[in-house]
């Protein structure tokens, strides 16, 4: 791999934004990408690297974001349609690659997720063990007491946007009566996913009502766990910790929490009716309209036949279901 592709990657891993290596494992010539071959796929489709050119790349692309969708490495291999079914296995995702060329690839394909990130409110005890426990797993973790900060609590705001608190971020606040309504105020505000409140059934509800009657709306109310953790019943502040990670680690496992920040998307994907290849139409640089309706192509080759005959292969599409 490249010095500045793993010089990338740390940066984006360091910055906890998700990203997919590409690494070309086999290859067949006159295939243009050699084994060995990497890219890095980010969630906006930069690639920096090279792994295979017109044909293979957009399909690289393409299923490096599904790789990010489900967090499921995957091997593709990429080749002429009549091999396709010698290779069909569990676990490889079989593409045709036309472009007049015999060559072939397999390329492995792998997510780089951000670990988890958490970030807990107060200066409690269990506010200092949870985070310390997080580190353990390898989370990301950092605990904030405001009443430290030049603000006062009123600080609370400043110090989460210096967290870069995200759509998949975790914000338990473990004030324990200081200053629950502004720090819980202020964790409403970011769009985490889990936003927890460490405090007595009672002293929830006087919270949350307090948070009301200034204008805090019932949806965002409703966002807030509380009492955070699991139910362990009285136990110790270490222990607090322990059910509240145990929480999140178990909301995780079960789908509940994102991995990664869900992307706006429009791709709108079509099928190359010459070759069978799957083309980004945003991104489609070859079209050709027929008795009017477009159609789009992979490359110049596919576009040339289909300009050839475009009445058999318009066919060709119909029966297929495209």
């Amino acid at each position: 791999m490249k010095p500045e592709i793993l010089a990338l990657a740390d940066r984006l891993a360091e910055a906890g934004e998700p990203f997919a290596l590409a690494t070309v494992v086999w290859a067949r010539a006159p295939s243009s990408g050699k084994p060995g071959a990497t890219a890095l796929i980010t969630a906006d489709r930069k690639v920096t690297g090279w792994i295979g050119g017109a044909c293979a790349e957009p399909t690289v692309i393409r299923e490096a974001l599904r790789t990010l969708e489900d967090g499921t490495a995957r091997l593709l291999f990429l080749g002429t349609a009549d091999e396709l079914a010698e290779h069909q296995r569990d676990g490889v995702v079989t593409v045709p690659i036309a472009c007049q060329s015999e060559g072939a690839l397999e390329v492995y394909v792998e997510p780089v997720l951000p670990s988890p990130q958490v970030i807990v409110i107060g200066r409690s005890p269990a506010a200092e063990a949870l985070g310390t426990m997080a580190l353990a797993l390898g989370w990301r973790s950092t605990v904030y007491d405001a009443e430290a900060s030049p603000g006062g609590a009123r600080g609370v705001d400043p110090m989460l946007e210096e967290a870069v608190v995200g759509p998949t971020s975790m914000v338990v606040v473990a004030t324990q009566g200081h200053y629950d309504e502004d720090a819980l105020r202020a964790a409403l505000a970011t769009p985490a996913a889990y936003v927890g409140l460490v405090a007595s059934r009672k002293r929830t509800e006087s919270v949350l009502g307090y948070l009301r009657d200034r204008g805090v709306s019932d949806d965002d109310l409703a966002r807030v766990r509380a009492p955070a953790g699991l139910d362990l019943g009285r136990v110790e502040p270490k222990e607090i910790a322990v059910a509240i990670l145990a929480e999140l680690v178990q909301l995780r496992a079960e789908g509940r929490l994102p991995v990664v920040a869900e992307e706006p998307t429009s791709r709108h994907e079509e099928i190359d009716p010459v070759c069978g290849m799957t083309v980004d139409v945003a991104d489609a640089r070859f079209r050709a309209t027929h008795e009017g309706r477009t159609y789009y192509f992979c490359s110049a080759a596919c576009l040339a036949s289909f300009e050839a005959n475009p009445a058999a292969y318009a066919v060709s599409a119909m029966n297929t279901g495209q």
